[in-house]
């Protein structure tokens, strides 16, 4: 049986930005704000990217839309390399991705009618008329659950979960095959986050969309993803499906991650397995595993650098299969 390409496939991506230069206006300090990160989601399915706030969750999002450059690696679409490609081809690219930020009112012109903003995409690609234009974000707009006659009002207009179902509209008007939610609910009220994962839900049923989600909200990502990734201070830690990787976490980072959110299911962990600290400082990364200071676990071995290693093989060709970084994790 032939395995489909992946409509994403990173490989060995870092990104690390300029902070400091000398004299001369060469670089002299940088933040390494992605450190070599391999993913890919595959056809249809969900991947959740969860960490906490400064490991690189959402510069890997920009990255891979685009909108920031990387200094190492690829990223590339429907088996097709993004940073490579030039002119026509790179557009073409472009448009098979998308993205939906977390703040709908920021990420909207506030000067245009709804109708202008849906069809934003296709006005850059051009060759479209004005009527062809409205009628397009009238259907788009029908799609994702706006009323047509609102298109002339101006994003203000409109409550939180409408300007965001604006936003997922104009994602969706050039067809592509992946979107990028880089916390897409987190600045909406808790019935309007439900309504919104419902509607991408809807979404990806009809139109075989492909959804990489930036989260904090575990339970979230647990409810919404196939497969699930880990990133600590710009790294993978731990990935696989996402029962397997939520349900029975290998790496110590995890645990502790998922123990923050306590529930009757999932209590918090002894207190002697847990070493409170701020996460490291991402100008000079730390010797062997990154999260070894603030493990509870750590051992000598510890102090060599870690890589990604799998403990279980993919469930199917849609699935991750389940890696760790992490010596002391077995199956």
């Amino acid at each position: 049986m032939t395995q489909t390409l992946p409509v994403l496939d990173i490989a060995n991506l870092s990104v690390r930005f300029a902070v400091s230069r000398n004299w001369l206006g060469r670089p002299t300090s940088f933040v390494h704000a992605v450190n070599g990160v391999d993913l890919q989601v595959r056809a249809g399915k969900s991947v959740g990217i969860v960490g906490e706030s400064g490991c690189g969750k959402s510069t890997l999002a920009q990255a891979i839309i685009g909108l920031v450059d990387y200094n190492n690696g690829s990223v590339a679409i429907d088996g097709q390399d993004f940073h490579s490609a030039q002119g026509k081809a790179k557009r073409d690219i472009r448009q098979k991705m998308q993205i939906v930020f977390q703040d709908p009112q920021s990420s909207l012109d506030r000067r245009l009618p709804v109708w202008r903003l849906i069809s934003e995409p296709l006005h850059i690609r051009g060759g479209y008329s004005k009527a062809q234009l409205r009628a397009k974000a009238a259907e788009l707009a029908t799609a994702v659950g706006l009323r047509p006659e609102h298109l002339d009002r101006l994003p203000h207009e409109f409550s939180g979960g409408q300007r965001q179902r604006i936003a997922i509209a104009r994602a969706i008007s050039t067809d592509p095959d992946l979107l990028v939610l880089d916390e897409p609910t987190s600045a909406l009220d808790v019935s309007v986050q439900a309504q919104i994962i419902n509607l991408l839900l809807k979404l990806q049923r009809d139109l075989g969309l492909s959804y990489l989600l930036i989260s904090h909200d575990v339970a979230l990502v647990r409810h919404f993803c196939d497969d699930v990734a880990v990133m600590y201070l710009g790294q993978i830690v731990e990935a696989g499906p996402a029962s397997d990787v939520l349900n029975s976490p290998k790496h110590p980072y995890t645990q502790t991650l998922l123990a923050a959110a306590p529930s009757l299911e999932n209590p918090l962990p002894e207190l002697s397995e847990v070493k409170i600290g701020e996460l490291p400082n991402n100008r000079i990364l730390p010797a062997g595993c990154y999260y070894r200071e603030r493990c509870g676990k750590a051992v000598s071995a510890c102090a060599i650098p870690q890589t990604l290693h799998e403990i279980s093989p993919r469930k199917t060709d849609n699935n991750l299969s389940t890696q760790v970084r992490c010596h002391l994790a077995s199956v």
